[in-house]
Order: structure tokens, then C-alpha cells, then sequence
């Protein structure tokens, strides 16, 4: 996994998709604080100007056209899109937390802040994908659907795919309640001790482990983990937790261009 700088633009790109892929830090936008600064969510109380000019200053890092985007409205459920070409900027967004294409002329870009950032792609087929996990993505198997919906669509075999999970809320920090720790259990079954660890009195979810999980369960065996908890790094990302709702999101894409 790399850290690359460029117009003062930081993202990262894993070392195991040879595609055209970034997940963006918060730094070299314009917003100001709490968004500071490279803030590309529209419904945190940002100016809507700031979030476009951060979206394009994002694409022109890469030497991507920010007219290939295709995004969608993040709901933490299961629903796929399938993008045949980039969402126009009057065009209302679809709802869902899945995005594939087989296009190579569009770019797939979500928002996160403290969810799962996953990121797929199948060489043989030629199709990338993006999905957004919180926890409530990740017990409804949002990684599975993801990879079942390639084979559905595409005909992509899981053997093929290679998944990368980017940075999000870490085990450390991630405690929660009866209900998630419920869910949680009745999604994972046996496995539930690999993903629910114990803090005294307290436990913690394991996202990374999580989907990392469900991805293998699917059939995916070559799986990158970025291991970057932002919760423990609010000064390089956004986390939603961590600072207590008053933040920014920073952004993903993937596209089927080359590097």
C-alpha cells in the first residue's frame, strides 16, 4: 500500500489493484473547520460549493474527469447499482451502498467516515466495484452481496476477485451495544469470537475482521487490508465517532482505467 501526495491532495493506493483507485485523507480541500478540509459529504453542513470543488480537486489528483463520476445516496443496506454511465449532476442519486460497472469510461466514488471502504476487482472480467459497510452493512453482508452480485451480473468467480478494505473505525475503538453485539452473533454464528472482542465489561466490534470474513465465506482469497484505523488518526481522516458527528467525509474511487 502506497501514500501518494499530489497538489496536496493525500490518498492511498493498494498495492493489489492494478486499476485506476484512490481512498482520499482529509487533507488539501478548502473547507474550513470541522470539515478541514478535503471534505466531499453534502449533508454535513458544509457548503455545497466547497464539497464540488473538493470532489474535482480529488479527480484532478488522479487525471480522472469528474464528469465519469457515478456516486450514489448511502442508506447502509445491500441494494446494487450497476452503472452504465456517469450520474448526471441533475440526475437524482439511486440508494444503495453498492456500485459495479464493466465501463471503463466511469469512475465509482463513495464517502466514509469510520465505515468500510471496500473495493473490488475482477481482472478476467474486467469489472470494479465499491461498497460502503458500517456495522450495519457488514451483519447484513454487504461483502457478500457484492461479490455474489459479480458473479450475477458479470459472471465474475470469486477466485478471480481481488478485494482491498480501505481505512475505517478500528477494533480499538469501536465499542457498541446489546443490539449490535445480537446482530452481530446471529451473522458470524461460530465465528462471532473472531469479530466481538472483550474490553472488561465492554465489547468491541471488529469490522476489518468482519469483512474480511465475509469476503472469504464468498469465495475471495487475495483480500488487502489498509489496517488504518481513523478513529486513532482524525488529523489525516475523517471519523464520524471520534469527533463526535462534527466532521467531514473523505472520499473513495475506483475506476477500470489503468494506473
Amino acid at each position: 500500500m502506497d501514500l501518494i501526495e499530489r497538489n496536496g491532495i493525500r490518498y492511498i493506493q493498494f498495492d493489489s489493484l492494478n486499476v485506476q483507485h484512490a481512498v482520499f485523507s482529509r487533507h488539501g480541500g478548502l473547507s474550513p473547520a470541522p470539515w478541514d478540509s478535503l471534505n466531499v459529504g453534502g449533508t454535513v453542513g458544509d457548503e455545497m460549493e466547497n464539497v464540488r470543488q473538493n470532489r474535482i480537486l480529488s479527480y484532478d489528483a488522479l487525471g480522472c474527469n469528474p464528469e465519469s463520476m457515478y456516486d450514489v445516496w448511502l442508506v447502509h443496506g445491500t441494494d446494487v447499482v450497476y452503472a452504465e454511465s456517469p450520474r448526471l449532476n441533475n440526475e437524482s442519486y439511486n440508494k444503495a451502498d453498492i456500485i459495479l460497472t464493466d465501463k471503463p469510461d466511469i469512475t465509482l466514488f463513495m464517502r466514509y467516515a469510520d465505515c468500510v471502504p471496500i473495493m473490488v476487482y475482477d481482472p478476467v472480467k474486467q469489472v470494479v466495484g465499491i461498497s460502503h459497510a458500517g456495522w450495519m452493512g457488514t451483519v447484513k453482508d454487504v461483502a457478500g452481496v457484492t461479490i455474489r452480485s459479480m458473479g450475477e451480473k458479470y459472471g465474475s468467480s470469486p477466485s478471480d476477485i481481488v478485494a482491498c478494505i480501505g481505512p475505517s473505525i478500528g477494533p480499538d475503538h469501536y465499542e457498541v451495544g446489546d443490539d449490535v453485539i445480537d446482530q452481530a452473533k446471529q451473522s458470524f454464528g461460530g465465528d462471532s469470537n473472531l469479530v466481538l472482542h472483550s474490553y472488561g465489561h465492554r465489547i468491541h466490534f471488529d469490522l476489518w475482521k468482519a469483512n474480511q470474513l465475509l469476503l472469504e465465506r464468498a469465495g475471495v482469497a487475495r483480500i488487502e487490508l489498509a489496517g488504518i484505523c481513523t478513529a486513532c488518526h482524525t488529523n489525516d481522516w475523517f471519523s464520524h465517532r471520534a469527533e463526535k458527528g462534527k466532521t467531514g467525509r473523505f472520499g473513495a474511487l475506483i475506476s477500470l482505467s489503468s494506473r
